[in-house]
């Protein structure tokens, strides 16, 4: 735990890291189970159905998996891909891949065989981990693997998750793995081509600690939640590495999102951190949060995009307390942070985390001047940072500039230090000259009670190149028509420069997203070009 009154830059000053030479995550968790009480999970579905685990149960089960898994000829250095939702099945899977010294790819539950054969082929897995319901989208995939694993039931071919684990043995010993050692691989969520493999070593489930010390502010009375959906890099830090390697324990839920649940189970568990991406945020501060009794809420955090600053100020107006945003990859921990020992401001990233030379770069790779937009770009390799895109060089060669890392987003920083998000670098619209990021025209729209969610693209314009574009979703008994597209124009010429305001708005019922929940802008982009060129013709 952070003292409250060290500064920001006495952590960066002191900070250093140490990683040992040999790390295993899964006798770490053999380590908190030598005290048969101590909590880690609570697990509860959407029909109410719950449980209850310690870190005991955890090294009993993940013990068993570690045993069946080798005995099927699962070994180190294997691919295992775990394709499960939020079951607490996953986190044994998940531990058990590790402690056998298997390259362990997590997937969300919700790919389809197109998705599911392209990971199946580029890793030559040797086994997969998945739901029951799941298994005929594997079979569809037309991938021969080895070890096939249902959770849930077992069709024909398939092994059972509780059989094999019912006849397996509770002893046994992690592998001895370095720590610059194979252990994860994250697909991208492939907004554009194929998704990327990132790899990464054992090291990064190490470095997590400091996630959940410094950013998620996690302590030994905490319960901690982090709504993210397994198949992705935030489950890493907010799920699993990040409150285990400090031995918080967790709560899961297993269910569709629904703002009114969520404050229930905030609420009913008296979870004291929290963690949710922007678009949840957006739709709990729609809700009546003073009739909630959330005392025990302590600590929030938001990531998976920037956070807009009107949702900052509302969640603190109900609740008293600040959303600390952070800002992270899938190839990285977290990069930059609002931590609890830096004063926040909101909409920005806060400044760069602890051990991270993270900074706005040019063309020429120095760093380019205070408020001037560049290339948010990291110095060096810390362990932290993935260590290639798997069977990818070309790919890997591209993201490198000199010793710099780019991100491939585009941001700026201001005169104390505060990094600021502008856009993906291709999401950046240039118009008439001028360069306008995105994020800023969502953030003013949403300041409007019109205003649900929206995306900002560029649209082709045949005087100004391109122009602001804004696909909104309005708020409940709000009616579309061209005197609120005025109304919105003139609101956010008002709120920010008038240059930027969205020449064209577009009313929509939902907005495309991924299934870790970032808004696809490049989906609406391309649909922009594709309608501008066909009225050309």
């Amino acid at each position: 735990m952070i003292a409250p009154a060290r500064r920001w830059e006495e952590l960066v000053a002191a900070f250093e890291w140490r990683v040992p030479e040999e790390f295993n995550f899964g006798a770490l968790i053999d380590a908190w189970a030598t005290d048969r009480s101590r909590l880690a999970l609570h697990w509860e579905d959407e029909s109410g159905r719950s449980e209850r685990w310690t870190f005991w149960d955890v090294r009993e089960a993940s013990n068993r998996a570690m045993n069946a898994l080798g005995a099927l000829g699962v070994g180190r250095g294997d691919a295992l891909l775990v394709m499960l939702p939020r079951v607490p099945a996953w986190h044994v899977a998940m531990i058990a891949g590790l402690k056998l010294g298997a390259l362990v790819i997590p997937c969300t539950a919700t790919l389809r065989a197109k998705d599911i054969a392209y990971r199946l082929r580029h890793s030559g897995a040797r086994a997969v981990i998945t739901s029951a319901e799941q298994a005929d989208e594997v079979r569809r995939a037309g991938v021969d693997v080895a070890v096939k694993i249902a959770v849930g039931g077992a069709p024909a071919g398939w092994h059972d998750w509780h059989g094999l684990l019912e006849r397996a043995a509770t002893s046994g010993v992690p592998a001895r793995t370095r720590s610059d050692e194979p252990a994860l691989c994250f697909y991208t969520s492939g907004t554009t081509g194929n998704p990327k493999a990132v790899l990464h070593t054992h090291a990064y489930t190490f470095t997590q600690r400091w996630t959940g010390e410094y950013w998620l502010d996690l302590r030994r009375t905490d319960l901690h939640w982090t709504t993210s959906d397994t198949g992705w890099a935030k489950a890493a830090y907010g799920v699993l590495f990040g409150p285990w390697m400090n031995g918080v324990p967790t709560l899961m839920y297993h269910g569709r999102f629904d703002p009114e649940r969520q404050l229930d189970l905030l609420e009913r568990y008296e979870v004291s951190t929290f963690c949710a991406p922007p678009t949840e945020y957006r739709l709990l501060v729609k809700q009546d949060l003073a009739r909630r009794r959330l005392s025990r809420l302590r600590h929030c955090t938001g990531a998976g995009e920037p956070l807009n600053p009107e949702v900052i100020h509302a969640w603190h107006d109900a609740l008293g307390l600040m959303i600390h945003d952070g800002y992270g990859q899938t190839e990285s921990i977290i990069l930059a942070a609002n931590l609890p020992a830096l004063p926040i401001r909101p909409g920005s990233m806060g400044k760069p985390f602890p051990g991270h030379d993270l900074r706005v770069i040019g063309e020429d790779g120095g760093e380019v001047s205070v408020d001037e937009v560049g290339d948010l770009a990291l110095r060096g390799h810390p362990p932290s940072l993935f260590r290639e895109y798997w069977k990818s060089p070309q790919e890997t060669a591209a993201s490198w500039r000199g010793e710099w890392y780019l991100t491939g987003d585009r941001a700026r920083r201001d005169q104390d230090g505060y990094l600021w998000f502008v856009g993906r670098a291709d999401d950046v619209i240039i118009s008439a000259g001028y360069r306008i990021g995105p994020f800023e025209v969502e953030s003013a729209l949403l300041e409007h009670p019109a205003v649900v969610e929206s995306a900002v693209v560029a649209s082709p314009d045949p005087v100004r190149g391109e122009i602001v574009k804004a696909f909104v979703v309005l708020a409940r008994g709000r009616t579309a028509g061209e005197a609120l597209v005025h109304e919105l124009q003139e609101h956010v010429k008002r709120v920010t420069a008038p240059y930027k305001y969205p020449r064209e708005i577009e009313f929509v019922d939902g907005l495309p997203k991924t299934v870790s929940g970032k808004i696809r802008r490049v989906e609406l982009r391309e649909r922009e070009r594709r309608a501008k060129t066909a009225r050309a013709d």
